[in-house]
């Protein structure tokens, strides 16, 4: 049995955002044909994407050709809407959790994640907990808020909430940087997209977010952590010896906190794997795919599937028992 815990959903059609939810600006899809559209941020094209996105026939078929058992279906970031008003991201999380259920049609196979409205903490408790009496299993977030991280105070309500409540959440990046030197080369997705993820990884650690969340609180990074695992000796080396700049409100050194997060395995790479499966441990990474875009890894879970290194118990935990402990405890 193989769980893929990273792929995403764009419904085929959503009302006139303008007004349901108020505003102007907002996402919309043209559609090119039967099988093809584009989504569109005004007047520009932000992605291209096909019938694999909201074709519930589809996605099954290619979870056959991929041997995939399950699939995690979450949101695409840039419908998150968190740089709308509190009530317009509220509204807009309504309308796109509803047609997410509508496309995975409570299929066994399928297990539906929402969003939710994380620039007010109050609001997206309500529409986890509506979303969830609805058939959701868990939630989505994008790394950040604007300039407020995971570490900061409303997050943190949420993430409490999420723990009361036993909700998985899986943090993706969104909103990278932008500029000449990283609008060529899809150098925000190569470079902007790990660095996001990295730095949020620290703030949960170094802004005590794991000291003051419960255990229980399951957590799982996209894209293997982005640079994080990499680059976790340099953050252990700086907790020691500046401590005074860079401990902030964590009792003990990043590595010691690795055993708190689930990581995917989208790094595409038997050494890649080598190294996330050493330092975040074997019951911490699970197959994500990124399925259904472009960068994502097709067939989903091929990395884990032909890792010489990995024995059959722990391909078996990367497949799915690292998976079913995050989503369902």
């Amino acid at each position: 049995m193989t769980i893929d815990v990273h792929t995403h959903v764009v419904p085929q059609g959503w009302p006139d955002l303008a007004v349901e939810c108020g505003g102007a600006g907002w996402p919309w899809l043209k559609i090119e044909s039967e099988r093809e559209a584009i989504i569109m941020v005004r007047d520009t094209e932000f992605r291209r994407v096909d019938s694999s996105c909201w074709d519930a026939d589809v996605r099954r078929a290619d979870m056959d050709l991929d041997g995939v058992d399950r699939q995690v279906v979450s949101p695409t970031p840039v419908f998150f809407g968190y740089d709308r008003t509190p009530a317009q991201a509220a509204a807009l999380s309504r309308i796109f959790n509803d047609l997410t259920l509508s496309v995975t049609g409570g299929h066994p196979r399928f297990i539906p994640f929402c969003q939710v409205p994380l620039q007010d903490p109050a609001a997206a408790c309500a529409e986890l907990d509506r979303s969830m009496a609805n058939g959701h299993v868990g939630v989505e977030i994008g790394n950040h808020v604007g300039d407020q991280d995971l570490d900061s105070a409303g997050i943190v309500e949420f993430l409490q909430h999420c723990a009361a409540v036993g909700a998985p959440v899986f943090v993706h990046p969104w909103d990278m940087p932008d500029g000449p030197r990283l609008d060529r080369w899809m150098a925000r997705w190569l470079t902007g997209m790990p660095a996001e993820t990295h730095l949020s990884a620290l703030a949960l650690i170094l802004g005590g977010v794991l000291d003051r969340v419960p255990p229980s609180l399951r957590l799982c990074f996209a894209h293997g952590g982005g640079s994080f695992p990499y680059w976790l000796g340099r953050a252990d080396n700086a907790w020691h010896r500046r401590g005074d700049l860079v401990r902030g409100r964590s009792t003990r050194p990043p590595s010691e906190y690795t055993d708190r997060l689930y990581v995917d395995s989208v790094v595409f790479s038997e050494p890649a794997l080598r190294l996330l499966v050493e330092t975040m441990g074997e019951d911490r990474v699970v197959v994500g795919s990124d399925y259904p875009y472009p960068l994502g890894e097709r067939p989903a879970g091929n990395v884990v599937r032909t890792a010489s290194f990995l024995t059959p118990d722990q391909q078996r935990k990367l497949l799915v028992d690292n998976a079913s402990r995050y989503l369902f405890g």
